[in-house]
């Protein structure tokens, strides 16, 4: 882990509170917290429409608003347009989780950082804006054209960086991201979230309550 230059992290449940922040912004339009969770629900089934090639590359705001409108669907709630553009533009707008900004400002002295997200460039730097969250890049699916745990990410943005894989540390909540990010030789570092995977399933290089004790 000495050899590490830069670490790029999962922002969905790693970096920021998507489900706190979906229920507050749901409950704008008179949804119900369920709705928060149902739209969570279609974001793997959306994003394998593009893995599995039934569906040709679109970004998360266009495979956010199918969902959505499904959960819509079958919550029986007939949003008008505007405010379903409304909705979707919230995913460019959640809150950190509290020891994010400072755990990530001490990484920034001595590391390359950046997001590793299956959002777009344009969602993360909204995001980054919005959250206070000081990358040094933006990185993840746009630039590979796919979604993670699809290798082609992990390798474009250590790519990106022009640095060899075993110099870049994935940094995630999920087991299965890390999983995936080992497999192409990426670093591993594993910070539990409560709305995420809790405890860890394998010996990654690292595992750390916090981004403040990971730094």
């Amino acid at each position: 882990m000495q050899l590490v230059k830069a670490l790029i992290f999962d922002v969905f449940g790693t970096t920021v509170d998507w489900r706190g922040s979906m229920i507050r912004h749901c409950a704008r339009f008179g949804l119900p917290e369920q709705a928060a969770d149902l739209w969570r629900a279609q974001y793997q089934p959306q994003l394998e429409t593009v893995r599995s090639g039934a569906r040709p590359w679109v970004n998360l705001d266009v495979l956010h608003r199918i969902g959505l409108d499904q959960v819509l669907r079958e919550l029986g709630s007939d949003l008008p347009n505007r405010y379903r553009e409304t909705l979707v533009r919230a995913w460019h707008r959640l809150d950190p989780w509290p020891d994010v900004v400072a755990g990530l400002t001490a990484l920034k002295e001595t590391h390359i950082i950046a997001p590793c997200s299956n959002g777009h460039i344009a969602q993360s730097v909204n995001l980054a804006k919005y959250a206070k969250l000081p990358w040094d890049a933006i990185l993840g699916a746009e630039i590979a054209r796919a979604y993670k745990p699809d290798p082609r990410v992990y390798r474009a943005s250590a790519d990106a960086l022009g640095l060899p894989y075993d110099e870049v540390c994935m940094v995630a909540a999920h087991n299965d991201d890390l999983a995936a990010a080992r497999a192409v030789g990426l670093r591993t570092a594993f910070v539990p979230r409560p709305t995420e995977d809790t405890e860890p399933t394998s010996d990654w290089d690292i595992v750390a309550a916090t981004f403040g004790e990971l730094a």
